[in-house]
């Protein structure tokens, strides 16, 4: 599980770089997207990445990592979105995004440790396509309950299907790095 922990931090650690960098190019211009704006560009990537591995043929020359590093990011913003709200205007700078940042990722990776430690790390015997797949399905699933205003019966809500997203693109890029 120490490694676990640690590549886990490494692949944050290329996310947030990518996403401290966009703040700086672009601002917190994301604040404005409402919640069905954030999972439909989620769900965009993780469609990309499906193809990328369904398809022999690359008319785009990236690969899946950069994806996964966007469903981490748009994932991240989504939780603090959901945290703050959506915004008319840009509103908050770079230093006080990467604090929302870290505590978001903070809270999320915690989940992964919990889960790690009752499911064994069973994510390491998975493919990479599997992760990919159950991120379409969580989508889908945070679609339906979008689609319902929010209202479940039974289920979790928005914020922890965000939060498995996450932990499933940092699982992937761990496979991807390992060169599995």
């Amino acid at each position: 599980m120490q490694d676990t922990s640690k590549q886990y931090d490494a692949v944050i650690t290329k996310c947030r770089n990518l996403f401290k960098n966009k703040m700086s190019d672009y601002g917190s211009a994301w604040r404005i997207l409402r919640l069905p704006s954030l999972t439909d560009q989620i769900f965009i990537k993780a469609q990309r990445i499906r193809g990328l591995q369904q398809n022999d043929v690359r008319k785009v020359d990236e690969g899946e990592v950069s994806e996964f590093i966007g469903i981490i990011n748009y994932c991240v913003m989504a939780l603090i979105q959901l945290e703050r709200g959506v915004v008319e205007q840009p509103d908050i700078n770079t230093d006080e995004a990467l604090k929302l940042y870290d505590k978001h990722v903070s809270v999320t990776k915690q989940l992964m440790l919990d889960k790690n430690h009752d499911y064994g790390e069973a994510w390491r015997d998975m493919r990479v396509s599997s992760l990919t797949d159950l991120i379409l399905q969580k989508l889908l699933r945070v679609k339906q309950i979008e689609d319902n205003q929010g209202k479940t019966l039974v289920s979790e809500g928005i914020d922890a299907n965000y939060q498995d997203m996450i932990n499933y693109a940092v699982f992937a890029m761990i496979h991807l790095g390992e060169g599995k």
